[in-house]
């Protein structure tokens, strides 16, 4: 029995899973610390206000100053006190939510999940990374554990040094930005630009995996034109132009006879059509923004890819293209950011497979309708044959 139990591979619970990187709160969050909670609550507000016209969705972290333990059950509404769990007030311009939830690193998240950035007071709360304020009216010298992964140095009026116990806690300080508190014009530009470096990879993704019913023949295998190449391959060419990465989406028994070069990446979320492979995706690499496109465009061009991802705004759940045929986002050559991985499975835990509802539901960028035929697709015997003939 002993030699049996030795011979046998080591058992797991649990599925491998790659996990978001996520902060406390969010992907890309900063704490300010260092100053007393009014100062870093003003700071937060005009850095709020400062980068909100670029299309950053500005999240904030903080504690309520106004009421105490000792009184905070005479803050809570009539419904709460009366045991309710939740209560939605809808204030006309903007909506409100109280509630008795656990605030933990779970929960965190899907609180902020619409924001690109998160704002935290670090007085009351850790964050991944920290701007330091340096105030003489507050000292970090009991603090320093916060401290983790400090970006910038914010300095108050008449302030121009950096405290020696600051110093020699942080020997990198020289390297680091230094702006002053009434500059907040040139925090916004900086937190742009660290913003921006920290943008997700795009990776393309050749959707290849479905039944091609109303073809009667795999979509994806098809040649269009001179260039004797399968529909997949041509798609995936076309991705590698704008992307660091590509896959084909196509179901388990495809894998094995893809043409060579391309990379399979099977399903793993089944029967349910194209989110299915970009589900799959995101579970692979749930990091990378995924440039998901069709086989079924045969006159894609690389400059409307190009345009695409020019017009990319990595703010929002996704960047689409208005559909050619309706006022709809086309879902089906777009650039879904990492945020909207939990969002596509929250719409599919509400019963919807379709990543275009989600697109007309969420807050995504839609840029314009590219010219002439290049979203055309084509899914049935009699567009191929008027493909063919059009694309010789």
């Amino acid at each position: 029995m002993k030699a049996m139990t030795e011979n046998l591979a080591p058992r797991t619970k649990h599925a491998d899973l790659s996990r978001p990187d996520l902060g406390e709160f969010a992907r890309h969050e900063l704490a300010f610390l260092g100053a007393p909670c009014g100062a870093i609550q003003e700071l937060a507000a005009g850095l709020t206000a400062a980068l909100a016209p670029a299309g950053h969705r500005v999240g904030y972290v903080d504690a309520d100053h106004a009421s105490g333990d000792a009184d905070a059950a005479h803050t809570l509404s009539p419904l709460l006190q009366a045991g309710a769990f939740v209560e939605v007030t809808d204030k006309i311009h903007f909506r409100r939510r109280d509630d008795r939830g656990a605030f933990d690193r779970f929960a965190q998240p899907e609180l902020l999940a619409g924001a690109d950035l998160v704002l935290v007071n670090g007085n009351h709360f850790r964050a991944r990374q920290q701007i330091v304020l340096i105030d003489p009216r507050k000292s970090l010298d009991h603090k320093l554990d916060k401290l983790t992964d400090v970006q910038a140095f914010v300095l108050a009026e008449g302030v121009g040094e950096i405290p020696d116990y600051l110093q020699a806690h942080l020997p990198h300080h020289a390297g680091l930005p230094r702006f002053a508190l009434a500059d907040v014009a040139g925090l916004a530009a900086w937190v742009g630009q660290w913003l921006a470096a920290r943008r997700a990879p795009l990776r393309g993704l050749v959707l290849a995996g479905g039944l091609s019913q109303r073809m009667q023949t795999d979509k994806g295998r098809l040649r269009y034109g001179a260039t004797g190449r399968e529909q997949r391959e041509v798609a995936a060419g076309l991705l590698a132009e704008v992307c660091q990465e590509v896959f084909v989406s196509c179901r388990a028994e495809q894998a094995a006879e893809l043409p060579a070069g391309l990379q399979p990446l099977p399903d793993t979320f089944l029967g349910l059509g194209p989110l299915g492979g970009i589900l799959s995706a995101f579970r692979r690499d749930p990091n990378a923004a995924w440039l998901v496109l069709a086989c079924d465009l045969p006159f894609l061009t690389e400059a409307t890819l190009r345009e695409l991802v020019a017009g990319r705004q990595p703010g929002r759940l996704a960047t689409a293209f208005q559909s050619p045929n309706n006022d709809f986002p086309e879902p089906l050559i777009t650039i879904f950011e990492p945020r909207a991985y939990p969002e596509l499975l929250r719409f599919l835990s509400l019963g919807y497979s379709c990543p275009r509802k989600m697109l007309i539901n969420s807050d995504v960028e839609v840029l314009p309708t590219p010219d002439g035929d290049v979203l055309r697709n084509v899914n049935t015997p009699a567009e191929r044959a008027a493909a063919e003939q059009a694309l010789g």
